[in-house]
């Protein structure tokens, strides 16, 4: 996937001591999405907008708001997440991601 016509901002949003790291971009339609990367670990998420994550690269256990179940991510996969919610990753293996926030 590549992008085009897009804004990136220098400065990296940095996480959990630097396990979790992402860039934001704008694209030309005034949307935003983050590019980021999740080393090994368990994290856990609050979100404010919805949030479409697509998993470019990895492997990941991930629990939604409202869900009792671990759901398996890996390579070319995504997910949803409400907005003004939070959700719980456990990550097996490096992974690459991009985030769409929704309106």
């Amino acid at each position: 996937m590549k992008f085009h016509n897009v804004t990136v901002d220098k400065a990296s949003n940095i996480y959990f001591d630097g396990n979790v790291t992402s860039r934001n971009i704008t694209c030309s339609d005034g949307s935003i999405k983050t590019l980021g990367v999740m080393l090994k670990g368990e994290y856990e998420f609050n979100t404010s907008k919805k949030e479409i994550m697509e998993i470019t690269s990895g492997e990941l256990d991930v629990l939604l708001p409202d869900s009792n179940n671990w759901q398996l991510y890996t390579d070319n996969n995504s997910f949803e997440v409400p907005a003004n919610s939070s959700f719980k990753v456990k990550v097996h293996k490096i992974t690459n991601y991009c985030c769409s926030y929704v309106d």
